[in-house]
């Protein structure tokens, strides 16, 4: 993974691949029993990972030391086995070898441990530990700014996790961005968080595994199920992929058309790893829907901007690896859209430095600037250098 870049570069996405029982040594007595287990790991084959990881740890595997190190992105040292990706203390290792001056951190498996229960005391208990394992993760290094997780679907639950999340030190809060439960997420009962993390300059991100695919029933075709996308962290089919931003474009849409993007103008957002091909049709869609029902929704007059420049101002966007970023450019705006590696997950390519470089074709300098880091700096609030 070369960089083919001399400009600033920051990444929009990346991972920790949590190592067995890692969400456990985070989480309050009462919530660690309570958890399930990680069930995407052959225990076996997991057990043979972290031994050959400890012995290049600990300077037993030269040739694979120096493998990792010339290319970071080779297909062996994927997953568990790539370079920083169970141990924060060398992750900034890879960035200096790829010339990153941020990485946002998300977790992988954690979230599986608890995310789909119905107790909301294993909910945000479960939450609570993720937020300190990213933030212990990421401390060796002031680059790597770690995602927490927060789940709305008890606002006053949620207003204490993001305040917890603060505290600790999150540098964004992941989202759920299916509706939680029987209200909107742009309700106003959820304008406390959203001060809150206003106010502490925290983004909310999006994320694939952050809503609902495909619903199972059209997966049955009476064909064989195929296997998911490349195998990697997000169990995504063929036909999960053309709708995988509805989920987000509904949350988005409702954050913008009722007001929440106008009471919280310093809130921003990120859409990671969901694609950016609807972006254009989505800034569309909500001046339409502004115009259109303007006369007959009296709460729209409340906006001061056109629907799509709140997103201009407070959404960025990782294309995916294989999406044609000059397309994107002109169709929407140079201030939209992130640069990404998705490292260590394979599905952001072997060389995502070179085939972002390619897909921006003839745009300019100052447009790659931004895909390449401004746009970053913007939805993390930091101050170029």
């Amino acid at each position: 993974m070369s960089q083919r870049t001399s400009l600033p570069v920051c990444d929009a996405d990346s991972h920790l691949m949590e190592p067995p029982n890692w969400l456990e040594g985070y989480a309050d007595p009462g919530i660690r029993e309570r958890l399930e287990p990680v069930g995407l790991v052959d225990s076996e084959l997991m057990s043979k990972v972290i031994a050959a990881t400890q012995r290049r740890l600990a300077g037993e595997e030269p040739e694979i030391e120096a493998l990792l190190k010339s290319d970071p992105s080779h297909s062996m040292q994927k997953g568990w086995m790539g370079l920083g990706a169970m141990e924060g203390s060398e992750r900034g290792e890879l960035l200096d070898l790829m010339g990153v001056s941020y990485q946002l951190v998300f977790p992988t498996l954690a979230m599986t441990q608890f995310r789909r229960t119905r107790d909301l005391d294993l909910l945000y208990g479960g939450s609570t530990a993720v937020n300190r394992g990213m933030v212990d993760f990421c401390s060796p290094d002031h680059r790597l700014l770690p995602i927490g997780f927060l789940p709305l679907t008890d606002p006053e639950r949620a207003l204490a996790l993001a305040k917890e999340a603060v505290d600790l030190g999150s540098r964004a809060l992941w989202v759920p961005s299916d509706a939680p439960g029987d209200i909107s997420p742009a309700h106003t009962d959820f304008d406390p968080i959203w001060s809150v993390l206003q106010e502490a300059r925290i983004p909310i991100v999006l994320h694939v595994g952050g809503g609902a695919l495909l619903p199972k029933p059209y997966h049955r075709n009476g064909r064989p199920l195929p296997k998911d996308w490349s195998g990697g962290g997000e169990n995504l089919r063929m036909k999960d992929f053309p709708v995988l931003h509805q989920s987000p474009e509904r949350f988005l849409s409702c954050m913008v058309l009722d007001g929440v993007f106008e009471r919280f103008p310093e809130l921003r957002c990120g859409a990671i790893e969901l694609g950016a091909a609807w972006v254009p049709a989505l800034l569309q869609h909500v001046d339409a829907a502004a115009e259109y029902f303007g006369k007959y929704e009296p709460s729209l007059k409340d906006l001061s901007l056109k629907p799509s420049d709140y997103l201009r101002r407070q959404l960025r966007v990782t294309p995916l690896v294989f999406e044609d970023v000059e397309w994107l450019i002109h169709s929407a705006g140079p201030e939209l859209f992130l640069f990404s590696t998705d490292y260590p997950h394979p599905e952001g390519g072997s060389d995502p430095f070179g085939r972002f470089e390619a897909s921006l074709g003839s745009t300019g300098v100052e447009e790659r600037k931004q895909f390449y880091a401004e746009n970053f700096l913007h939805l993390m609030q930091i101050e170029a250098a």
